[in-house]
C-alpha cells in the first residue's frame, strides 16, 4: 500500500477519511509488558464513494474490529495489509455504505507488543524509588501507531477521552485533563478528557509511583516522591514563564500546564505533550539555569500544539516557530542580551549540523522530501534553527512590534488547524499586502523565500547577533 499524498509518512487514506474523536479504554499490564483494551474511533468520510477506512498500525495484535450499526456494534470486515518497512502495517476496515459522505464509529480491541516503540516499560530498578514499575509513551513522530490504531498523521487533529486501568498504588497521567478516578479491586481507573483537538503524536500516557507539587492554580510539577521537592524548587518559575509566553503570544488555552519529570531513560530534553510536558531529570541543575527548555516546551502550546505542521516535511513550522518564541520569552525574562546569546549558540549548532549532514544534502533544506524516510532518521537542528532564523530575519526586515502582531494574527488564523509552508507563505504575503505600508511590503517581497524553503545548506543571508 502506498503512502498518503497528504502525508508521506502515513499509510492511512487521509484524503478520504478523517477522525474527529477517539476514546481509549486501556489496561496497563506490567507483568506482560503490554497495554490492552480498545479504542473507539468516531470519524467521517470526506467524499462520496468511500467504502474503506485505512488506519496506521505498527506491531499491534488486532483482536477484533466492530462497526456501529443502528446503535449497536457489529463485527466488521477487516484486514491487516502487507507491512511497510518503515511505516508499519495498514489496517483496512470495510464500511457498509459508500453512497454518501457520512459519519462512522469503529471499536477496535487490540494488544500492544514489545516490538512497538511507543511504550517504554521500566522495572523498579530503573526508577528513582526502586520499588514500583513505570511506563511512559513517546509518540512523536510516527509512533502513535504502535500505541493504538489511528490516522497517525499531524494532518488529522482530534479530541480524545480515556479510561486507564492501572495496578494500585500507581498513578496514571495523560496529555489531557484528569476528570476523576475510581477504585476497582486491586486497580484504579483514571479518566481523562482532551477537548482541544490534537494530532496523534501528542497522545501521551505515563504510569508510575507519582506525586505532585502545586506551583500555581494552573501549574503543578509531577515526579516520583523521592525528588518532588527538588523538582518543585527547580521549576518554581513555571507560572512566570507561562505568563510571559502569554504576553509574547496570546492567552493560554489548554487549562492546565503541568510538568512531569521522568526517569533518566526518557530520551529527550522535553516533549510538549498538552497539559503535561515531559522533561528529563537532567534539567534538575539545582540553580534553575536550564529553564529555557521549559520556555521552549511552553511555547509549543501555541506553535506545534495549536498550530500544527500538516506533515513532517513542514516540521519547521512547529520547531522553528517554537525556537523563535522560546527566545522571545527568554529575552522578555532575562534581557535581550540573553536572547542574542541563545541565537548565537543556535546559529553555531546549525552550522555544525549542516557540516555533519552535508551542505548539499536535501535534508538540510527547510522543507525536505521525506519519501520513504522515517522522520526520526532525518532529525537534526535544521528545522529548529533555520526555521527560527527565517522568523528572526523577517523581524529584522520589518520591526519587532510588527512581528509580534504577525505572531498573534498567525496563531489566531491557524489555531486548531494543520498547515503547510505554503499556508505560512500565503499568510505573510496577505499580511504584507493588507497591514504594511508599500515600503515594508517591498521588503517582505524581497526575501528569497524559495531559497529559504527549498535550498540546502545555511540560510541565504548573513547574521550578526
Amino acid at each position: 500500500m502506498q503512502s498518503s499524498i497528504i502525508d508521506k509518512c502515513s499509510l492511512s487514506n487521509l484524503d478520504q477519511v478523517t477522525t474527529d474523536h477517539i476514546h481509549l479504554d486501556l489496561e496497563a499490564n506490567f507483568a506482560a509488558a503490554h497495554i490492552s483494551g480498545c479504542v473507539t474511533i468516531s470519524g467521517r468520510t470526506l467524499e462520496n464513494g468511500v467504502s474503506t477506512v485505512v488506519l496506521d498500525t505498527q506491531s499491534l495484535d488486532i483482536v477484533s474490529v466492530q462497526l456501529k450499526k443502528d446503535g449497536q456494534f457489529v463485527d466488521a470486515i477487516w484486514k491487516l495489509e502487507d507491512a511497510h518497512p518503515v511505516y508499519g502495517q495498514p489496517l483496512s476496515i470495510t464500511l457498509e455504505s459508500a453512497e454518501e459522505i457520512r459519519s462512522f464509529c469503529l471499536k477496535i480491541d487490540y494488544v500492544t507488543t514489545e516490538q512497538g516503540n511507543a511504550i517504554q516499560f521500566l522495572t523498579p530498578e530503573q526508577t528513582l524509588g526502586k520499588t514500583h514499575p513505570y511506563l511512559f509513551t513517546q509518540c512523536q513522530p510516527i509512533l502513535a501507531r504502535s500505541l493504538l490504531p489511528c490516522q497517525d498523521s499531524p494532518s488529522v487533529k482530534l479530541s480524545y477521552s480515556a479510561d486507564i486501568r492501572v495496578p494500585k498504588p500507581l498513578t496514571a497521567l495523560m496529555s489531557a485533563i484528569a476528570t476523576g478516578s475510581r477504585d476497582d479491586g486491586d486497580s484504579t481507573v483514571y479518566s481523562f478528557e482532551q477537548k482541544t483537538t490534537i494530532p496523534s503524536y501528542l497522545i501521551a500516557l505515563v504510569v508510575g509511583n507519582l506525586v505532585s507539587a502545586k506551583i500555581s492554580d494552573r501549574c503543578a510539577v509531577w515526579s516520583e516522591p523521592e525528588n518532588i521537592d527538588a523538582c518543585a524548587w527547580e521549576f518554581a518559575e513555571m507560572e512566570t514563564i507561562l505568563q510571559t509566553a502569554e504576553e509574547v503570544i496570546s492567552p493560554y488555552l489548554w487549562g492546565r500546564y503541568d510538568l512531569l519529570v521522568l526517569p533518566p531513560s526518557f530520551p529527550y530534553g522535553g516533549m510538549e505533550n498538552p497539559c503535561l510536558t515531559f522533561v528529563t531529570p537532567t534539567l534538575l541543575a539545582g540553580d534553575r539555569s536550564l529553564t529555557d527548555v521549559i520556555a521552549h516546551e511552553i511555547a509549543h502550546s501555541w506553535s506545534g500544539n495549536l498550530v500544527t505542521a500538516k506533515n513532517w516535511e513542514h516540521f519547521w513550522l512547529n520547531e522553528g516557530w517554537t525556537t523563535f518564541l522560546e527566545r522571545k520569552i527568554v529575552g522578555r525574562l532575562n534581557g535581550e542580551d540573553a536572547r542574542q546569546l541563545s541565537c548565537v549558540i543556535g546559529y553555531n549548532n546549525l552550522g555544525e549540523d549542516v557540516a555533519r549532514i552535508g551542505a548539499e544534502s536535501p535534508l538540510t533544506s527547510l522543507v525536505p522530501d521525506l519519501t520513504g524516510i522515517d522522520p526520526d532518521d532525518s532529525y537534526s537542528r535544521i528545522p529548529y534553527e533555520k526555521g527560527s532564523l527565517l522568523l528572526y530575519h523577517l523581524e529584522q526586515v520589518l520591526d519587532p512590534v510588527i512581528l509580534k502582531h504577525i505572531t498573534k494574527m498567525y496563531v489566531l488564523e491557524f489555531q486548531g488547524r494543520s498547515i503547510g509552508t505554503g499556508d505560512f507563505y500565503d499568510f505573510i504575503k496577505h499580511y504584507a499586502q493588507h497591514y504594511l505600508d508599500e515600503n515594508a511590503e517591498k521588503r517582505v517581497n524581497s526575501i528569497a523565500w524559495d531559497v529559504w524553503f527549498k535550498s540546502p545548506g545555511m540560510p541565504p543571508v548573513s547574521f550578526s547577533f
